[in-house]
């Protein structure tokens, strides 16, 4: 499986045809300092999706709910998208390039937003590598320091964020059972035959 540092992964139909695994995370060996890998597709947000994550963590503040509020008292003119559902946005679009074999999230290093998001907006994120650490204490895995940028529509960045995140090496796949371990084979039985010959 081929994956470029311009358009992330590129795996080919003719690879899934075969069988061949989806990129989904990179092993330590996987992340090269320097590249950049543009998450796809992006997220066109909607009022529901503020208001309801909104509701789910009790932010009740107006700016977020309240349309008249936030016309009538702010400088803003309407409703702002609540930060935290855009950094949770952003962080979810990069785990399919990131952090989807990840063993540990570590820490978030920083996070900033530099623009509002507006209801309508679509976001879009890309994160480059900025450093790898191999583990001190355990030969199979290291540790990638990684920043993310969200951008709206426009191109405007709207959220940056930089994240340490423990990741395996080859060995520690390997030893787990591979690039989709636990997934278990389908059953052939009355309602499906079993793959065509």
């Amino acid at each position: 499986m081929a994956c470029d540092t311009a358009s992330g992964c590129t795996t080919t139909p003719d690879a899934r045809a075969r069988g061949e695994p989806m990129q989904f995370g990179r092993s330590y060996e996987e992340f090269e300092v320097g590249a950049t890998y543009k998450h796809w597709p992006g997220k066109t947000v909607t009022e529901y999706d503020d208001h309801l994550f909104c509701l789910l963590t009790m932010n009740h503040h107006p700016l977020h709910l309240d349309a008249n509020y936030a016309g009538e008292t702010t400088q803003f003119g309407k409703n702002v998208v609540v930060g935290n559902y855009v950094y949770s946005l952003l962080l979810g679009m990069s785990v399919a390039d990131v952090s989807g074999k990840a063993i540990a999230n570590l820490e978030v290093e920083s996070l900033r937003h530099v623009a509002p998001t507006f209801h309508g907006d679509t976001l879009y994120g890309e994160t480059t590598v900025l450093g790898k650490t191999e583990s001190t204490s355990k030969d199979d895995r290291g540790v990638v320091h990684v920043e993310t940028i969200g951008y709206n529509q426009d191109g405007k960045v709207v959220c940056v964020f930089r994240r340490k995140v423990m990741v395996p090496k080859e060995n520690y796949l390997t030893q787990r059972g591979g690039e989709q371990p636990g997934r278990p084979v389908p059953q052939p039985d009355k309602n499906w035959a079993g793959p065509q010959a």
